[in-house]
């Protein structure tokens, strides 16, 4: 029996208003709950999506909504970094996307969809710089652990929202809309490693919204997502910027979507996997040079 093919649903996602809807959404998950009613709540929508509840630092009745479960946080330990001082581990828990080397200026969303790094990363001169690195796309589930961090250490020189619609990312999106991630409302970050003078940045993290995402917001800036009538914006940071160590949290998706990482040519070398393959945040997926390495 042949399988069933997501794009048959792209017509009715089209009609959807996936801007109000994702607002009401993220309305709803917001709202305090009743104490009482918070563990019971949280177990069914944890079982019916697979949460591992033994990784929990705090417990369900001390989360007062729905969304504070979505990012809530994890007990000491659960998430260990892998060890190598030159290790890349991965940014978030979720699954590999597609991965691989940036090549004129493409990134691949799924086999025979490409989309242009300059366009996702609204800079020309970056996208250029990075020709020959490579880049790896990360999914997460409503099951997973919604916090991403710094894959290696460096500083954050800058961060931009680029508004933009709320496409959703799953086969439906992904098979379907071209440049899903380059069209999505989206949060940049540009990071150097430690040692980098000047404005290039080596690394670029991108938080790619969706349909029913509440917001992305950053841990060191109040600048987030899914803002009505928000222009484009960036904000840069006095030098050597934001400095993250080796798996620091920086942000966190109220809901769950997608990271897309991005770096300059000798960065970093990634042990890329298979799409699907299941992947724990600080877990190895590859060796990053220091600056100036090759």
């Amino acid at each position: 029996m042949p399988s069933p093919n997501p794009r048959r649903w792209l017509p009715l996602v089209r009609l959807l208003p996936k801007s109000l809807l994702s607002h009401a959404a993220g309305i709803v998950a917001g709202l305090n709950l009743p104490r009482p009613l918070r563990a019971p709540a949280y177990r069914a929508f944890g079982r019916a999506v697979g949460v591992d509840f033994s990784e929990l630092r705090d417990p369900l009745a001390d989360h007062a909504s729905l969304q504070a479960f979505f990012t809530r946080a994890l007990a000491d330990g659960v998430r260990p970094l892998a060890p190598g001082e030159d290790t890349l581990v991965a940014p978030c828990d979720g699954a590999w996307g597609q991965a691989g080397r940036i090549e004129d200026g493409t990134l691949l969303q799924v086999k025979g969809r490409e989309y242009r790094l300059a366009e996702l990363i609204r800079d020309e001169a970056l996208a250029r710089s990075m020709e020959g690195g490579q880049y790896a796309t990360f999914y997460l589930a409503p099951r997973d652990y919604h916090r991403f961090h710094a894959p290696c250490a460096g500083f954050v020189t800058r961060v931009a929202h680029v508004p933009g619609s709320l496409w959703p990312v799953n086969a439906i999106g992904l098979q379907g809309i071209d440049r899903l991630f380059a069209r999505n409302e989206r949060i940049c970050a540009y990071l150097n490693l430690a040692g980098t003078v000047g404005p290039r940045a080596d690394l670029c993290l991108v938080a790619v919204g969706a349909t029913l995402v509440g917001k992305i917001r950053l841990r060191f800036d109040d600048l987030s997502s899914h803002r009505r009538g928000a222009e484009p914006s960036e904000r840069a940071y006095p030098d050597p910027g934001i400095g993250l160590e080796r798996g620091a949290e920086w942000g966190h998706f109220e809901f769950g979507s997608t990271l897309v990482m991005a770096g300059r040519a000798g960065a970093f070398e990634l042990d890329v996997r298979e799409p699907g393959t299941p992947v724990r945040m600080g877990e190895r997926i590859g060796r990053f040079h220091p600056a100036g390495s090759s």
